[in-house]
């Protein structure tokens, strides 16, 4: 019993340890890509290689079928989506798991991210790509569809990762949420809405966005919980 004890307590002690590796590999290569990529904005002073080699792939790609296909997919980052989905998950943790603290992950995580979209857009001031597929308004880098969805979707990766029991069930979850960030990100480039580059820094800064958001609302709950704790038992 006690050697079964320390085999399952080593392994956890192991998983814990490769889940914070990963989670602080992601983060600074999150925060590389960003960076260098602003600067590699900042710094032109007309249209990028990447952008253009990246818009030359998506038109080879074209047709009405396939345009049909994106815009279905870039709509799973839209306003009108998002903010439904987002109030679906919040009346889900608050009235059927009953988890106060899930439901406060998904507006930090949705609404910090839009609103540090718009300061980063303000920031850098890059005009959209010439020639859109579809209407788009404001600035461009970078990608606020990109910045949502990875935000978004990679906090249900993080809830999916912590609750399926299922090895094979969440695997398969995890990798096709992956698949629709990437899709979302491409509809962009293929749109002509955004520049590669809008939507590879919208990627890094909102997976950022949620690694920053989750681990500052473990740490609040943890304070909270420690300071609730003698109250109630001096009660």
């Amino acid at each position: 019993m006690i050697r079964n004890f320390y085999k399952k307590l080593a392994a956890g002690f192991a998983l814990f340890t490769l889940e914070l590796v990963f989670v602080m590999v992601v983060f600074l290569a999150c925060v590389l890509v960003f960076l260098y990529v602003s600067a590699q904005v900042v710094e032109a002073s007309g249209p990028m290689k990447f952008d253009e080699a990246a818009f030359a792939v998506a038109a080879d790609m074209r047709s009405d079928g396939f345009t049909n296909f994106i815009e279905f997919i870039t709509f799973f980052a839209s306003r009108h989506f998002m903010t439904a989905a987002g109030l679906l998950l919040i009346a889900y943790f608050l009235f059927v798991r009953r988890h106060k603290w899930y439901s406060l992950k998904v507006p930090v995580v949705a609404l910090g991210s839009i609103s540090l979209n718009l300061v980063l857009k303000f920031f850098f001031d890059r005009e959209r790509p010439t020639m859109p597929l579809v209407d788009a308004s404001g600035l461009s880098f970078p990608s606020g569809h990109s910045m949502v969805a990875a935000s978004f979707y990679s906090l249900l990766i993080y809830l999916t990762w912590k609750h399926v029991e299922s090895k094979p069930l969440r695997n398969f979850l995890v990798a096709l949420l992956v698949i629709f960030i990437l899709l979302i990100g491409f509809s962009r480039i293929y749109l002509r809405v955004h520049f590669a580059t809008d939507v590879v820094a919208g990627f890094a800064a909102g997976i950022l966005w949620v690694i920053i958001g989750i681990s500052l609302l473990r740490r609040i709950e943890k304070y909270t919980r420690k300071e609730i704790a003698p109250v109630v038992e001096e009660e």
